[in-house]
């Protein structure tokens, strides 16, 4: 009998994801995730991919930026709630370039995980701002003119220490194969970390990577 319940406790939930599975505004938190540019801009230019590049990476140099705030259930995800997206106002595109300093990201933020917010254009953007404004990036990250090798767990501690309150259940530092890629950070609907096993599970499991420095382009 309690066999039976569990099964079927089970089921139930899966089909009430199921049933607002990309429909927008109905999940349950949000993704900051954050890019280390200087890794993007060295696998762009290894990759042969400059012109989706050259904004972010052509000019002014950048740290961490914003890669995106994804709505995000318990369990898995939605993206591309709307198909066809609204239309972006190329005015909201070129003021988020602070943040997010390649236009073809915003554009593809806005269309996978922008239309599930549920938001307008404006409102979902105006999250991007108050979510970032939310996490504090250590100080040693905003002039790191040296690239350097260290460990995931020296970089989510390092995050931890200059935001209180946040811990290792809310936050996970990706990676390639052989750098550091994004720092993810979950919080609730109006921005208070929140613990996010699923996302903390797919962390860095590599003892060491690179960190590229930070330069005015490649």
């Amino acid at each position: 009998m309690f066999l039976f319940a569990v099964v079927a406790f089970a089921q139930d939930a899966k089909a009430q994801q199921d049933r607002r599975q990309n429909a927008p505004g109905q999940f349950d938190f949000y993704v900051l995730s954050l890019s280390w540019s200087p890794s993007y801009c060295e696998a762009s230019a290894e990759n042969g991919n400059r012109r989706s590049a050259d904004i972010q990476c052509g000019g002014r140099p950048f740290a961490f930026v914003v890669h995106g705030l994804w709505p995000q259930y318990e369990k898995g995800f939605p993206e591309y709630c709307k198909v066809p997206a609204p239309r972006l106002n190329r005015a909201i595109v070129g003021a988020m370039l602070d943040l997010m300093p390649n236009q073809r990201l915003v554009y593809h933020e806005w269309d996978k995980h922008g239309t599930c917010s549920g938001l307008s254009p404006n409102a979902y953007f105006e999250n991007v701002r108050k979510a970032r404004a939310a996490v504090k990036i250590p100080d040693t990250y905003l002039d790191h003119d040296k690239p350097i090798m260290v460990s995931p767990g020296d970089v989510a501690a390092a995050f931890l220490k200059a935001n209180p309150g946040l811990t290792h259940q809310q936050i996970a530092v990706t990676c390639d194969s052989k750098r550091l890629s994004e720092v993810r950070v979950c919080m609730s609907k109006d921005f208070v970390f929140k613990d996010c096993l699923e996302t903390a599970r797919r962390a860095c499991r590599r003892d060491k990577v690179a960190m590229p420095a930070i330069r005015g382009g490649r």
